[in-house]
């Protein structure tokens, strides 16, 4: 058989899916590199932007502040209960683009492979962020694919970048809390992170912790159309919910004084952050978030959140203060008061 029949039995023949692994010349920009993208990506993303396969996605600019933001997963383990590094990469950079009030319309998905990555993972993953994305209501219309020699990776990483626009009238904003306002969130704290761990320590509890990564653009669309007035939107992510409301503090030059008793944590995941020595307002939420309004919009707006689905256990947690020092305090169950401090060093690595 001469070289050219050879090659043009390996172009015909499909990806094996089932036992196939990635190797270098899928990110070579020849015939593999196509074939991957042709039978793992375009299948599991299909939009019209993306069929037309430029290196660019075109679309109309419709009207309003447009917003833009990125993120790169490198979760480990890649599959944990509640989702995986496919579905998170979606829900990560959907959420960060709502938080502003916006309306998320656009994706790109950029993705670094290790040599030997196998190929029945990558098409999972790829469907599992398809299904994500429709789900949000948004496409993924442009991508890039890089594979890199064994033990550059860890397996695969992947960047998103997303788009949306904000409607008009909507200003919402990090340095915008002032004192007298109410301070919300949507539910538990500490689910996605806790769950990680769990799953990547083989800690096993009586009831499963499950991963709370969701999109939020839906309960947010919501919150803005009945309560316009709202100030802050932020998902507690990295960090969790001490540090993205140190965050806020130091951007509107204001204090925080919690309710500790407000603050929902399930039970299981108290456990499990006892028994890890994790406090639970460090660990990272992928489905939660904090809003900040004028106090008297708090019952409207915490109204609002009960009646969506990701939304039924939301409290409102404390009050924005006047304080120079920027200090986010919290009133313990027990009568005390203790400071909510930024976390200090690494708690959980690889959450995201």
């Amino acid at each position: 058989m001469n070289v050219a029949s050879r090659a043009s039995r390996s172009a015909s023949r499909r990806l094996d899916l089932a036992a196939g692994r990635v190797d270098l010349t899928h990110g070579a920009g020849g015939r593999a590199m196509q074939q991957l993208i042709e039978e793992i990506f375009r299948p599991a993303f299909d939009n019209p932007m993306l069929a037309r396969g430029d290196d660019q996605a075109a679309f109309e600019v419709v009207g309003g502040r447009m917003v833009m933001s990125t993120d790169s997963f490198v979760v480990s383990p890649l599959f944990f209960p509640g989702g995986d590094i496919g579905s998170l990469a979606v829900h990560g950079t959907v959420n960060d683009v709502a938080m502003s009030g916006a309306r998320p319309l656009y994706l790109s998905a950029g993705f670094i492979i290790e040599e030997g990555f196998p190929l029945a993972d990558l098409e999972r993953i790829a469907r599992s962020m398809g299904e994500a994305a429709r789900a949000a209501e948004v496409a993924v219309v442009t991508g890039d694919t890089k594979v890199v020699e064994r033990g550059k990776a860890d397996g695969l990483f992947i960047n998103t970048a997303g788009i949306g626009v904000v409607p008009p009238g909507i200003e919402i904003s990090g340095d915008r809390a002032r004192a007298g306002d109410a301070i919300l969130i949507s539910g538990s704290m500490g689910d996605h992170g806790v769950a990680i761990m769990a799953h990547r320590a083989g800690l096993e509890f009586e009831t499963t912790i499950v991963s709370d990564s969701a999109a939020l653009n839906g309960l947010v669309a919501d919150m803005v159309a009945s309560v316009p007035t709202i100030r802050v939107l932020r998902d507690p992510t990295r960090g969790g919910l001490a540090a993205t409301l140190n965050e806020i503090c130091h951007q509107s030059a204001v204090g925080m004084r919690l309710d500790e008793a407000a603050i929902p944590v399930r039970p299981e995941v108290l456990g499990a952050c006892e028994l890890l020595g994790l406090d639970p307002l460090n660990v990272a939420n992928e489905g939660k978030l904090i809003a900040i309004a004028p106090a008297e919009d708090a019952g409207r707006l915490l109204g609002v959140l009960r009646r969506h689905p990701l939304g039924r256990d939301a409290m409102v947690i404390g009050e924005v203060t006047a304080d120079p020092a920027r200090f986010v305090r919290m009133a313990t169950r027990i009568g005390g008061e203790r400071m909510i401090d930024w976390l200090a060093g690494e708690q959980l690595p690889r959450i995201c």
